[in-house]
C-alpha cells in the first residue's frame, strides 16, 4: 500500500502512463472525487466506460476504458494537474479558463461538484481549477 499525497495527480499520472504504453485500460483505486473527474472526461468524450470493481479486501477499484483514434493515437495528448495541494488554484465565474482555445476540457470542481469549465460558465459558478485535458 502506497500513501498519496496528491490522488488526483496520482489518477491522471496513471492514465498518462497507460496511455504512453497503449493500455486499453487501466485500474485507479477509486475515490467519489476521482470518480466524478472521470465522469466529467467521458461526458467530454476523452475516457471510455468506467467500471467500479469491488475487490482487494473491500477495497474499490475504478476499470477506465481509455479511448483510441482509428489511427490508434490516444484520445488524449495531454492531461495536466493545474490545482496543487500545496498551492490551490481558485477562480470566480468570471476568470474561469479556456484551455486550447476552448477545444480541450478544463475540470472544476464546484459547490454543485465536479464540472467542466464550459458548463461551471454556463451555471455561472467558480471553483477550485483541478486539471486540464487536451
Amino acid at each position: 500500500m502506497s500513501l498519496h499525497t496528491d490522488p488526483i495527480a496520482d489518477l491522471l499520472t496513471r492514465i498518462r502512463n497507460a496511455l504512453m504504453v497503449g493500455f486499453k485500460t487501466v485500474d485507479i483505486p477509486a475515490s467519489r472525487q476521482k470518480e466524478a473527474i472521470l465522469k466529467v472526461m467521458k461526458d467530454a468524450g476523452y475516457v471510455g466506460e468506467i467500471e467500479r470493481l469491488e475487490e482487494d479486501k473491500g477495497k474499490p477499484n475504478l476499470k477506465v476504458h481509455l479511448r483510441y483514434s482509428n489511427q490508434g493515437s490516444p484520445v488524449i495528448q495531454k492531461i495536466d494537474r493545474l490545482s496543487k495541494p500545496g498551492r490551490r488554484h481558485y477562480v470566480g465565474k468570471d476568470r474561469l479558463p479556456y484551455y486550447k482555445g476552448g477545444l480541450g476540457l478544463v475540470v472544476v470542481s464546484t459547490s454543485k461538484g465536479m464540472m467542466s469549465a464550459q458548463e461551471a460558465r454556463r451555471e455561472g459558478i467558480g471553483g477550485e481549477v483541478v486539471c486540464s485535458v487536451f
